[in-house]
């Protein structure tokens, strides 16, 4: 996709108390509160990507500006940190809502099934319940999703995309036999080498190094990352690396099955978070159901790089659903 295109693409960046946590909220069109929308001129759809750990908003950007253009800037797509991971900057307003949730009704919110609840109390706070959603989930992202699912099934989800899915046997897979004790049994070294090392570093150093790492690597991005050298940051996304390879341990197959007909999984062929022979076992389990093995060889990581393809494919395979939405939005029009 053009450059020229994608930075045409207005994307709105907020901070907001969500569950009594600081939450990272990227908005790529121009619809930054969709009830202040007059109902006749409110999109009838919203795209939802939830991400992987660490949730670091800002790597997602191009992305979901690349899909908004090839859904036709039709409908609005946002990205959502997950609690913990992200810290407004200091001269950066935090916005509050009169709905939101008591952070002490969620317990250990920044823990995996905080994480979940964090996700649906935005959703429940953020977003008219009449309105349809499309949720792209990516890596753990996937398992947040489809408890998403299974514990509001009143959402009005029409689609769900599981990109690299990391939604069972975690902790036996290549990457996951070398984390497990990282992440599980040294998270307290972890804990005080992040914040002896980076705590008494000034914000100016941290970004600056944050900065030439990025831009050695290549990675595109426009809004703050300095939260990736946040001692508390890095924390809780460790804290939550724990608890995935502690708790991501069976598929849930009964939610999958409640919901196929919207599912989409999308598995790598070199993914040693997820490798091939999971995609072999949920497709054998559930041979009907639109699972996905990747031809591209996209990496488990592929909004640093390889979003553009990633992009186009979930709006080809998005056509359909989106032609029936703006039919019944013309039609509604034509009434009115």
């Amino acid at each position: 996709m053009d450059s020229s295109i994608k930075e045409e693409v207005p994307v709105h960046e907020e901070f907001i108390l969500c569950c009594g946590v600081e939450t990272q909220v990227l908005k790529c069109g121009p619809w930054t509160n969709l009830f202040n929308e007059q109902r006749a001129n409110r999109p009838k759809l919203l795209i939802f990507i939830i991400t992987g750990n660490p949730g670091f908003c800002s790597f997602y950007v191009p992305f979901a500006k690349t899909l908004y253009s090839l859904t036709n800037r039709r409908f609005p797509i946002w990205v959502i940190s997950h609690a913990g991971h992200a810290l407004a900057p200091k001269d950066k307003k935090i916005l509050t809502t009169s709905d939101d949730s008591n952070a002490q009704e969620i317990k250990d919110i920044y823990g995996l099934q905080g994480q979940v609840e964090h996700k649906l109390a935005f959703l429940r706070t953020h977003v008219p319940k009449e309105m349809k959603l499309v949720v792209i989930g990516h890596s753990i992202g996937c398992y947040i999703s489809l408890e998403i699912l299974k514990l509001a099934p009143e959402l009005p989800i029409i689609r769900c995309f599981l990109l690299f899915p990391t939604i069972e046997r975690l902790s036996e897979t290549p990457n996951g036999r070398i984390a497990t004790p990282l992440l599980c049994w040294l998270r307290y070294a972890l804990y005080v080498f992040g914040y002896l090392l980076l705590k008494p570093w000034p914000e100016k150093i941290r970004s600056l190094i944050t900065r030439i790492g990025l831009q050695m690597m290549n990675v595109q991005y426009e809004f703050s990352v300095l939260n990736i050298l946040e001692p508390f940051c890095i924390a809780n996304a460790v804290y939550l690396g724990g608890q995935e390879m502690m708790k991501v341990v069976e598929r849930d197959n009964e939610t999958i099955r409640a919901h196929l007909s919207k599912l989409t999984f999308y598995y790598g062929t070199m993914d040693a978070w997820c490798p091939t022979k999971y995609y072999e076992d949920i497709k054998k389990d559930f041979p009907e159901g639109d699972i996905r093995l990747c031809e591209k060889k996209l990496p488990h990581g592929f909004i640093i790089h390889f979003y553009g393809e990633m992009a186009g494919m979930i709006a080809d395979w998005l056509k359909d659903d989106l032609s029936k939405i703006e039919a019944l939005t013309h039609g509604s029009a034509t009434d009115s």
